[in-house]
C-alpha cells in the first residue's frame, strides 16, 4: 500500500503546486489565457463546478458538497477494494493515480468553490473548448488502469510437497507395506 500513498501523494502535490502557480502566481484566473506553444498547448482559465467536460455543473452549494462527497467515498471505496484486493503493482499505481486526482479537485472544490482547470490542447484548424488539469489526467489513467489491468498479485509458483519420510514409504526398504 506504500507505493498507492506515494503515488497519490506524487499527483495531489504537483496538481496542487501547478494550481497556485497557475491561479495565484500567474493569475490566469484574471488574465483568461495565456499561449505556451499554441496551439497545441494553452493555458485557459475554467472554473469547472462539475465533473468531467462540466457534466453535473451547478451553482448551488449543495451540488459541490454532493461532489466532494461523491469523490471521498470513490477514494475510500478504490482504497478498500486495493487493500483487499492483495493488487498487483500497476492496479497500485493505477489506484494511486486515482486517488491523488481525486483528492487534488476534492481540495479546489473546498478551496475555491470548484475545480481549476488550466490546461488546453488543440490542433491547428481546431480550438478545444474544454480545459482540465494534471488531477483530471491522473483520475481517467487511473480509472482506465483499474479497468484494464489484472488485479490479482502475479501467481506464486506452488509450494512443493514435503518430503516423506522412509518409515512412511511402504518402498523403503523393510519390505512392510503398512
Amino acid at each position: 500500500m506504500r507505493l498507492v500513498i506515494w503515488i497519490a501523494t506524487t499527483i495531489f502535490v504537483v496538481d496542487q503546486v501547478l494550481k497556485y502557480w497557475v491561479v495565484h502566481v500567474l493569475q490566469l484566473d484574471r488574465l483568461r489565457e495565456i499561449d505556451v506553444l499554441p496551439p497545441w498547448l494553452n493555458l485557459r482559465m475554467a472554473w469547472n463546478q462539475g465533473v468531467n467536460f462540466g457534466l453535473m455543473a451547478s451553482d448551488t452549494d449543495v451540488m459541490r458538497w454532493v461532489l466532494i462527497a461523491v469523490a471521498l467515498a470513490i477514494v475510500v471505496w478504490v482504497w478498500i477494494w486495493i487493500w483487499r484486493a492483495d493488487a498487483g503493482k500497476l492496479a497500485r499505481i493505477a489506484a494511486g493515480l486515482l486517488i491523488g486526482g481525486a483528492l487534488g479537485n476534492v481540495i479546489d472544490r473546498l478551496l475555491y468553490g470548484a475545480v481549476a482547470d488550466f490546461l488546453n490542447m488543440s490542433l491547428p484548424g481546431w480550438q478545444n473548448p474544454y480545459s482540465f488539469n494534471v488531477a483530471d489526467i491522473a483520475i481517467f489513467a487511473g480509472a482506465i488502469g483499474l479497468v484494464l489491468v489484472p488485479q490479482k498479485k502475479d501467481p506464486v509458483a506452488p509450494a512443493r510437497k514435503p518430503r516423506t519420510k522412509a518409515s512412511d514409504n511402504p518402498r523403503d526398504g523393510t519390505g512392510k507395506s503398512g
